[in-house]
């Protein structure tokens, strides 16, 4: 038997990351986050859990191809050529095809095959515009372009949600229930995110430095994140009783927090105290908001996505800009030009979170009246959060 070489294993392993193995890797954990995580997160509901799942697969493919045409014309006018890389397959066109999974999450249940199939090339073509307004009119990096994911996509879908749920028959919300099964396939899908979340926060990093930092941080936001979650469902509950749906959604508030300023947080504290105030904020939202977001707004959010993504999104958009403004407070007396440049950087952050904010709330408002008229309604179709309308399902679930 052959001794082994050490040193062989560190010489292939250098070639391979040479070669392209490590965006392979990258492909694969941002993939599989957007494919297992985002679908059984999309499972929890008792009677909608097939749709969620593959609705889910169906709107991710159809979202990465489009986003290549898109990102292609949007970069290559001048050409009229699409160039498909690894990079661009990988980075832009899989992580925005995340926000239209993001979104559905608002209106799981409330729109069929049809709609969401209509769904998808608005917003990934409004998501992609506003990023390339960002990179080319305020000199937004791709990484921070790209954070703008969270908040974008819940508002866009919150404002679907608002023009579709005004169309529901009064009652049927009372079948938006979940399962103990189909709340385990959904925990499921949390943990899938929770493992590539940090993989997905350091896609577009090429500084080695700022990837290390953005792994880690994110980390500590997401386990900080997951503890605080946790121990409020528990304090909030009589008995302490943990709410599973507080599970799902808030132990994942931390990694959407600490997306935009992954990569800038120098101490692990700063990472942990943002991961525990998103934590928090998101439990509470998912214990409050339901109430007030279903009776009060109008707007019925299926699977929590404003306490999900939206308010850790805003968080951490904040905690961007004030990290901004503290780096022009330290280089204030001893670098002028450092000072002059994060003072343009911050108010192109301003700017930045500001267009994302409007190009959410007009484009999601647009699509949900073009998706409320009857013409893509099905006659057929009179159900809704539930499997039957879509599925054939086999003889021995007769009754299902």
């Amino acid at each position: 038997m052959d001794s082994v070489n050490p040193r062989g294993f560190l010489s292939l392993r250098r070639v391979l990351i040479i070669r392209g193995w490590r965006p392979v890797a990258g492909f694969q954990d941002v993939t599989v986050m957007a494919a297992l995580g985002m679908s059984f997160l999309a499972s929890s509901l008792r009677r909608y859990s097939w749709s969620g799942v593959a609705f889910s697969l169906f709107l991710l493919v159809l979202g990465v191809q489009w986003a290549l045409l898109v990102d292609g014309f949007l970069e290559n006018v001048s050409t009229g050529k699409v160039v498909i890389t690894l990079l661009r397959y990988r980075d832009l066109a899989t992580m925005s095809a995340v926000s239209v999974l993001i979104s559905l999450g608002a209106i799981l249940g409330k729109a069929n095959l049809l709609q969401l199939l209509v769904m998808v090339p608005l917003e990934v073509t409004a998501f992609s515009t506003m990023r390339m307004v960002n990179r080319r009119f305020l000199n937004i990096d791709d990484h921070s372009n790209m954070m703008h994911i969270y908040v974008f996509s819940a508002y866009f879908g919150l404002t679907v949600a608002y023009c579709l749920s005004r169309g529901l028959p009064s009652g049927i919300q009372e079948k938006d229930r979940t399962a103990t099964s189909p709340s385990l396939f959904a925990m499921l899908g949390t943990l899938f995110l929770w493992t590539f979340w940090p993989s997905f926060n350091c896609a577009l990093l090429n500084d080695p430095n700022e990837r290390k930092n953005a792994v880690f941080n994110t980390y500590y936001a997401l386990a900080v994140s997951t503890v605080t979650a946790t121990s409020v469902s528990a304090w909030a509950h009589p008995q302490g009783k943990i709410n599973m749906t507080h599970i799902h959604n808030a132990v994942l508030a931390g990694g959407v927090a600490v997306g935009a300023s992954c990569h800038l947080i120098s101490s692990p504290w700063l990472a942990m105290v943002l991961g525990f105030v998103a934590g928090l904020i998101s439990s509470a939202g998912a214990e409050c908001l339901p109430v007030c977001f279903n009776q009060v707004l109008g707007v019925h959010d299926t699977c929590g996505v404003y306490y999900t993504f939206s308010l850790p999104g805003l968080l951490g958009g904040i905690t961007y800009i004030v990290l901004l403004t503290l780096q022009i407070s330290w280089t204030k007396n001893s670098m002028t030009g450092y000072q002059v440049l994060y003072s343009e950087a911050l108010r192109m952050a301003v700017a930045s979170n500001a267009l994302c904010l409007v190009f959410s709330l007009v484009s999601g408002f647009l699509t949900g009246l073009f998706l409320n008229l009857k013409i893509w309604k099905r006659p057929h179709i009179t159900k809704y959060f539930d499997d039957q309308a879509f599925w054939k399902f086999p003889h021995l679930a007769v009754g299902f």
